[in-house]
């Protein structure tokens, strides 16, 4: 077809005097300046997309519509269209224009900015006809789909017959009529008015206030040069579907025009009371009557205050107290041995009487094996979402979750245990990674107080500090508690009603500990007990420890890792991120835990 050579397809872009679905009529040389130009061949009308872009399309404006030659990429989509385009899978094309201009619902001009393959067209007028196999496509801005089967052929409008896609078959008598009705269909104020220019519409106003004024019922439209006189009879405002386009944009707007109706015949009624003036009746009205109609769609779109949304989470300073000051080992096997020298007879002897045996010291050992257990976060998303969510990078956003959480996971099960039932399967096992708060008593020294104790917050701080003498830890211990339990002891009053602390400073220097850290987590925090068979529930209140007496050990492939997949059978990208690893206190007597039993 045509002169061109080397192209990989034929077929019309779009086509003259047929109705699409969408209610437009392209009429001829709609696109006469599109002629001889070159425009993107796309997929869908992605044209956002550069991955979409299969090609490019050379138009000619011909009487019948717009003929376009495509010639695909080597890129891989390209390729692949091209595939389908040649094994008959694909066969509609589609058109993305604008700067229209419309005339009711014809289309009289306009620029076409790219050509869409697509599956299905409204516009049973154009199709790929012609397919090449050589070696190897509103209104200032709408899309007007076309597309056909190949098999179904439509004549332009001098040909003998045109078969519509409901089975009706016309003549060409029929087809003029029909589109003689169409371009004399009656218009609404938005199609008449607005795609007038502002001297055309001066000229309006100017003929409806002299019609008004003089009691003239149709308005006149005479013709100098023929001779000849017309008369419109009909009200244009009548009809209440239409279209307004407004700063190269078509609007359909049922409402807007349903509005604009109301709003003229009011000004019509009243264009005496302003000197004959219907612009200044019709603007007066629109000001004090209606105002702008949806005005909130010249608002601007919202904007993010952040990249980023922000997560709604946990207090959590502490976790990296946590994390970072334990100490770290380069295996994950830890094994710890005690010698217990306070017993009796591990004391030294005195010898007074020659001759008498010496006897030996007796002491017992203790042994205690941790083995390494996995904690991990995973989560999943879909590759058309990530492709999607154009205004952020949502999979290193997502990366920080993931690795926010993991963290206070493990901080929180190396302080005060995961909470999850013993038969859960989500559960971190406290063999392998042993809660500071119910570690045994060899490293834990639990420290119980009465109700009546709890209550009285200087009491607790006295109880506190003096249970410091059988702390055997490292260096200056850290006090973890609940933010509630920490304002109560900033809030103790002496006998006048002074504070007695006026700084976490001096409460620090009183608990004998090197700083507090307030865990919301420990907020009404319960642990059970079991000794002999007999278990017994507690409030915790604080738990005092030095940090660099809990080992956590990992082997070498076990650190804390990130992976990521895609699942071919889902289309969903995976990501993983994990450690193996163990965890203890290691040193006797390095831990405190205040606590209050519940009845």
């Amino acid at each position: 077809m045509g002169g061109k050579k080397h192209y990989d397809f034929g077929g019309w872009a779009t086509r003259n005097d047929i109705e699409c679905s969408d209610g437009r009529t392209i009429r001829k040389d709609a696109f006469i300046d599109n002629d001889g130009k070159t425009v993107p061949l796309v997929w869908g009308h992605r044209h956002s997309d550069p991955d979409k872009v299969l090609g490019h399309c050379e138009l000619m404006n011909r009487p019948e519509g717009v003929y376009t030659y495509g010639y695909f990429n080597d890129t891989p989509q390209g390729k692949n269209a091209k595939a389908l385009v040649m094994h008959g899978d694909i066969e509609a094309l589609s058109i993305y224009a604008n700067q229209l201009q419309q005339l009711g619902g014809n289309v009289m001009h306009g620029q076409i900015r790219e050509v869409s393959l697509v599956l299905a067209g409204a516009n049973p007028g154009a199709y790929i006809d012609d397919v090449i196999l050589h070696g190897e496509g509103v209104d200032a801005e709408a899309v007007i789909y076309t597309g056909l089967p190949l098999e179904y052929e439509v004549a332009s409008a001098d040909s003998d017959a045109i078969e519509h896609a409901d089975g009706e078959d016309m003549n060409e008598e029929k087809i003029e009529e029909k589109v003689e009705q169409t371009e004399t269909k009656e218009k609404t104020v938005g199609e008449v008015v607005e795609t007038m220019n502002d001297e055309q519409k001066e000229a309006l106003y100017a003929l409806v206030g002299a019609a008004l004024e003089s009691g003239a019922e149709d308005v006149e439209d005479t013709d100098e040069e023929e001779g000849e006189e017309t008369e419109m009879k009909h009200n244009v405002f009548d009809n209440n579907e239409g279209a307004v386009i407004e700063g190269g944009e078509l609007m359909h707007s049922d409402d807007l025009v349903a509005i604009g109706d109301e709003l003229c015949h009011t000004a019509f009624n009243d264009v005496r009371n302003y000197g004959g003036s219907f612009r200044d009746s019709f603007l007066a009205h629109a000001e004090d009557d209606y105002g702008i109609g949806n005005i909130n769609l010249l608002f601007p779109d919202a904007k993010a205050v952040d990249a980023h949304p922000e997560f709604i989470k946990r207090e959590d300073a502490w976790v990296s107290t946590v994390i970072n000051g334990t100490k770290h080992l380069p295996f994950s096997r830890v094994k710890t041995l005690f010698a217990d020298i306070t017993e009796e007879d591990a004391r030294a002897r005195g010898y007074l009487e020659k001759g008498k045996l010496k006897k030996e010291e007796f002491f017992s050992l203790a042994k205690r094996e941790t083995r390494p257990t996995t904690i991990y976060k995973k989560q999943k998303l879909d590759r058309q979402d990530i492709i999607d969510a154009t205004t952020m990078d949502v999979v290193s956003w997502l990366w920080t979750e993931m690795r926010v959480m993991l963290n206070e996971e493990i901080a929180r099960a190396i302080l005060i245990g995961d909470g999850r039932s013993n038969a859960s399967q989500d559960k971190i096992d406290e063999n392998c990674i042993r809660p500071i708060v119910s570690s045994e008593d060899l490293f834990c020294v639990k420290k119980n107080f009465t109700a009546d104790e709890k209550k009285n917050a200087d009491t607790m701080i006295e109880a506190m500090s003096k249970a410091h003498k059988d702390y055997r830890g490292s260096g200056a211990p850290v006090m973890f508690m609940a933010p509630s339990l920490h304002s109560d002891m900033l809030w103790v009053r002496d006998g006048i009603g002074n504070r007695v602390y006026k700084s976490d400073a001096e409460l620090c220097s009183v608990l004998r500990v090197s700083s507090i850290v307030e865990v919301p987590l420990m907020e009404g925090l319960e642990v059970a007990e079991t000794i002999n068979n007999v278990t017994k529930n507690y409030s915790i209140q604080a738990i005092k420890v030095s940090l660099k007496d809990y080992s956590v050990g990992t082997d070498k492939g076990g650190e804390i890792t990130t992976f990521d997949d895609f699942d071919i059978d889902y289309n969903q990208y995976k990501y993983l991120i994990e450690g193996r690893m163990s965890g203890a206190l290691t040193k006797w007597h390095c831990a405190q835990v205040f606590r209050t039993e519940l009845a």
